[in-house]
C-alpha cells in the first residue's frame, strides 16, 4: 500500500482496550451511511467488521474520499480508536463498543456493483453464487466455514503426527480399475490410445506403502468419482486417508475415536468415548440403514411371525416367500390427514415398496383398511409389539428384506423431520461393524463387494467364501453421524491366495486380474504385513460441524449438481490441435 498506510490491525480484532491507539486498517466497504456532516463506513476483512467514522474536522481529504466510496470498494484507513457514545454501542458486533475516527484514507480499488449482497442468509440462486464464487466467498458465513475447515485439517495433521504417522503423497495419474464408480480418464499424449485414471481413492497405493514398511501412513487427498451427484457428493472431494500395519479392528477404532474427539473440539463439540457400536445386521433390523440417525427413536419392528397366519394375503404371501413384514410407530400422529398418509404411500414407492399399510389408533378403536383381515387377538398382538397407544399411527411394509429396510428406513427419517423429532444440536455417533463382505447384484446376477475388493473376511468366515458367500462377514467398520457416513474402512486382505479368491468370486477373469492388479498381487509375495485403515470424508466432517446440508458450501470452488464449474466454465471444448496431440478424434472438434 502507498502513502505509508501499512495495515497494523485487522478490522475484527479491535476492542475497548485499544482506545486511543492509532491504527491502520484495510478491507472492503460493507456499508456506507452519509449522515450529513459525518459518514459512517463499515469496513470488513476476514477477521470481521468495524465502524469507521469520517469527519471533515478530523481529516478533510479522507472525508472527501469517503463521499465517493461504495459497497465493496477496497480502502486503507489510518485513524484513532475511540469508544462509542452511550446509546450507540452495538452488542451484536464484536467491535461494537468502539469505532475508528479516520485521519487518512486511500482507495486501493474501486468495485462494480456486485450481482448480490455480500451478506449472510443470502436469498439468491445458487448458480449465481457459483458463477461469482469469489464474491460469494467474501460472505462472513463462507469465510467462517473455510476457517473451520482449516482448523479441522490442522487438528487431523497434528493428531496423526503425534501418533507417529507419515504424510505421504500418492499419484494423481494412475491406472483404471473395475468395481466402484466410474473413473475420470486422462488421455496420454506419449502413449497413443492409452489413458490414466484419476484416483477414486489411494486404496492400492496405501496398501503398497504397508508392503514397503511405512507402517503408519496418512494423506489429506483429493479423490475423483464420475457418479451422479447430490447434496453431499462432488465429483472431486477430499478425504483423510490412513493405513496402519500390524493392527486389529479394535486398534483402528480406538485410535480413530480419539482422532474424532480432537477434531470435533474444533467446532466446540465434546465427543463421549467410547462411541457406541452396532453390527450391520442390528442397524438394518432396528433402523433400516447402515448409517442410522440415532437422534430419535421410531425403530423398525418385525411382525413377520404375527402376519404369517393372518388372512391378509399381502402380508402372509410375502412371509411365505421368505420376505418380511415390518412396521414403525408414528407416535401421536392419529390426526394426520388422509391425503398426507396417501402421500407417504407414494413416498415409500420411490424406494421399491409396493405399498404402505397403516393402522390409526383412535379412542373409538382401530381405523384401517386392513383391519378386517385380522382377528381382534391378532391386531392387539401387533399393536402391543409396536407399543401402540391411542393417538398413534402404525405403518407397515411387506417385501424383500432390502426393500423393507430401504423404504421404512427412509420413511422413519421423513417422519422424524416432519414431526420435529430431530435435534439439530445433537451429535450421535455410532460405529457400524461386521458388514457383509458381499452383496448380490440381481441385475448382473453376480456377487459384488459391499465395500471394496480388498476388504478382509472375518477369520472364522473364510471357509464360507466358497460355500456360502452371502454369509461372509467383513472386517469392516463405518462411522455414522446423524444419519450420514463420515468415514469407513477395514482390515485388508494381505495374502495373495485370499485376494485371488476374492477376485474370482467377483467374477474377474485371471486375465483381468493380471492386467488390473498384477503388480499388487506380486507385491503380496514379498512379505506383506497384516494391515488396515480408514478414510474420513473431510467435506462431510466439516458439514457436520458447521451444520451445513450442502457439500458445495464447505468447498472453496465446487461443481454444480451437473458437475460443471460455472465460474471458469468447465468442462469446455478444447482446440482441435490439442485433441490431435492426444490422438483423439471426436465427432465435434472446436475450430
Amino acid at each position: 500500500m502507498t502513502n505509508g498506510l501499512h495495515r497494523s490491525h485487522q478490522c475484527g480484532d479491535l476492542r475497548l482496550a485499544d482506545t486511543g491507539s492509532e491504527v491502520v486498517l484495510a478491507g472492503w466497504v460493507q456499508k456506507r451511511r452519509d449522515h450529513g456532516g459525518l459518514i459512517f463506513v463499515d469496513l470488513r476483512d476476514r477477521s470481521g467488521l468495524v465502524q469507521v467514522v469520517f469527519n471533515p474536522e478530523n481529516g478533510l481529504e479522507a472525508f472527501k474520499l469517503a463521499e465517493s466510496v461504495r459497497n465493496e470498494y477496497v480502502l486503507a484507513v489510518r485513524g484513532q480508536v475511540r469508544p462509542r457514545e452511550e446509546g450507540t454501542i452495538n452488542p451484536n458486533l464484536a467491535t461494537g463498543e468502539i469505532e475508528v475516527y479516520a485521519k487518512q484514507a486511500e482507495m486501493l480499488n474501486a468495485a462494480k456493483t456486485p450481482p448480490f449482497y455480500i451478506v449472510d442468509d443470502l436469498n439468491v440462486d445458487e448458480n449465481l453464487r457459483l458463477k461469482y464464487r469469489y464474491l460469494d466467498l467474501r460472505r462472513p458465513q463462507m469465510q467462517r466455514t473455510l476457517m473451520l475447515r482449516h482448523r479441522v485439517t490442522k487438528a487431523m495433521r497434528d493428531f496423526l503426527d503425534a501418533e507417529g504417522f507419515l504424510e505421504i503423497e500418492t499419484p494423481m495419474l494412475t491406472k483404471s480399475s473395475p468395481e466402484g464408480a466410474r473413473d475420470y480418464l486422462v488421455p496420454s499424449r506419449v502413449h497413443p490410445g492409452e489413458f490414466y485414471a484419476l484416483p477414486q481413492s489411494p486404496q492400492i497405493f496405501k496398501q503398497l506403502l504397508m508392503v514397503a514398511g511405512m507402517e503408519k501412513y496418512f494423506q489429506i487427498v483429493r479423490c475423483f468419482r464420475d457418479e451422479d451427484l447430490r447434496a453431499d457428493r462432488q465429483p472431486e472431494f477430499t478425504q483423510l486417508d490412513m493405513e496402519m500395519s500390524f493392527v486389529t479392528v479394535e486398534d483402528v477404532i480406538s485410535l480413530m475415536e480419539r482422532l474424532i474427539a480432537q477434531v470435533f473440539k474444533q467446532g466446540g463439540v465434546e465427543v463421549s468415548l467410547p462411541i457406541k457400536r452396532l453390527t450391520w445386521q442390528e442397524a438394518m433390523n432396528r433402523f433400516g440403514s447402515d448409517k442410522p440417525d440415532l437422534r430419535f427413536g421410531m425403530e423398525l419392528t418385525d411382525i413377520s411371525d404375527l402376519a404369517a397366519d393372518s388372512e391378509f394375503k399381502v402380508f402372509a404371501d410375502v412371509v411365505k416367500k421368505g420376505g418380511q413384514v415390518k412396521g414403525l410407530n408414528a407416535k401421536g400422529c392419529s390426526s394426520m390427514p388422509r391425503r398426507e398418509i396417501d402421500g407417504l404411500v407414494d413416498f415409500v414407492r420411490v424406494y421399491g415398496a409396493k405399498g404402505l399399510a397403516w393402522v390409526v389408533l383412535t379412542p373409538e378403536g382401530v381405523k384401517s383398511p386392513i383391519a378386517k383381515f385380522f382377528t381382534a387377538e391378532q391386531m392387539n398382538a401387533i399393536i402391543d409389539r409396536l407399543q401402540g397407544e391411542v393417538g398413534d399411527i402404525l405403518f407397515f411394509v411387506a417385501d424383500k428384506p432390502k426393500v423393507v429396510a430401504d423404504s421404512l428406513g427412509h420413511l422413519r427419517l421423513e417422519l422424524g423431520e416432519r414431526l420435529g423429532l430431530i435435534d439439530p444440536d445433537r451429535y450421535e455417533f455410532a460405529w457400524i461393524t461386521e458388514f457383509p463382505l458381499f452383496e448380490y447384484d440381481e441385475t448382473e446376477k453376480r456377487w459384488t463387494a459391499m465395500h471394496h475388493p480388498f476388504t478382509a473376511p472375518m477369520d472364522e468366515d473364510l471357509p464360507l467364501m466358497e460355500s456360502d458367500p452371502g454369509k461372509v462377514r467383513a472386517k469392516a467398520y463405518d462411522l455414522a453421524l446423524n444419519g450420514a457416513e463420515i468415514g469407513g474402512g477395514s482390515i485388508r486382505i494381505h495374502r495373495r491366495d485370499v485376494q485371488e479368491k476374492m477376485f474370482a468370486l467377483l467374477g474377474l477373469s485371471a486375465e483381468e486380474v493380471a492386467d488390473k492388479f498384477g503388480y499388487m498381487l506380486e507385491a503380496f509375495e514379498y512379505g506383506t504385513p497384516p494391515h488396515g485403515g480408514l478414510a474420513f470424508g473431510l467435506d462431510r466432517v466439516v458439514m457436520a460441524l458447521a451444520k451445513i446440508d450442502n457439500i458445495r458450501d464447505v468447498i472453496a470452488f465446487p461443481k454444480t449438481q451437473s458437475a460443471s464449474d460455472l465460474m471458469v466454465e468447465a468442462p469446455s471444448q478444447v482446440a482441435g490441435k490439442q485433441l490431435k496431440e492426444l490422438h483423439i478424434k471426436p465427432d465435434v472438434i472446436k475450430k
